[in-house]
């Protein structure tokens, strides 16, 4: 699978579904959506546009929770949250292009806290690629992929919304 480009749109197609399952199963009306910087943010905007999501969209950098923060140090493509200031009691739908180890997704949980206590947090995620290092899960994913751990996917878009998976190998001699 090594320097694949394939189209999002069957897993964004399929990640709808799941989440209109959702909104019916665990009784969402009027949630939030929030997109993670970069390329959940991507898929958010796509999915906020599908599900004629009222509440505006929001947008999260994970930057300053992330657990490696202390050792990496500040990213300069850091941008700030756009969120809103009140998240006590919402229904939230946080949108990650992929889930790996877990971390990202602890991050923007931790953000969303430090806005205060929702309802629920449901996760959505374009791809679900194995490789969990905390106990987390997503909600519901476009897909799923088992990747060894020289490869990466990076999302590119937003039209068309692609998926690239390449060799690390291949990413560190371009740079």
């Amino acid at each position: 699978m090594s320097n694949n480009t394939l189209e999002a749109s069957t897993l964004l197609d399929k990640l709808e579904s799941e989440l209109k399952q959702l909104f019916s199963t665990r009784k969402l009306t009027q949630p939030l959506m929030i997109g993670i910087h970069s390329g959940g943010a991507l898929i958010a905007k796509e999915l906020h546009q599908r599900l004629a999501i009222e509440k505006t969209l929001g947008i999260m950098d994970i930057s300053f929770y992330r657990d490696d923060f202390p050792q990496t140090g500040i990213n300069s493509k850091t941008k700030p949250s756009q969120l809103p200031m009140q998240m006590e009691n919402q229904d939230i739908i946080l949108i990650d292009d992929v889930f790996y180890t877990g971390r990202t997704a602890r991050a923007a949980l931790n953000e969303i806290f430090d806005y205060g206590r929702p309802n629920q947090v449901i996760l959505a995620v374009l791809i679900e690629r194995y490789g969990r290092q905390v106990p987390l899960r997503p909600d519901c994913s476009g897909g799923t992929i088992t990747l060894a751990e020289d490869k990466s996917i990076k999302l590119t878009g937003p039209d068309p919304l692609t998926i690239n998976v390449k060799s690390l190998d291949t990413q560190l001699s371009a740079t």
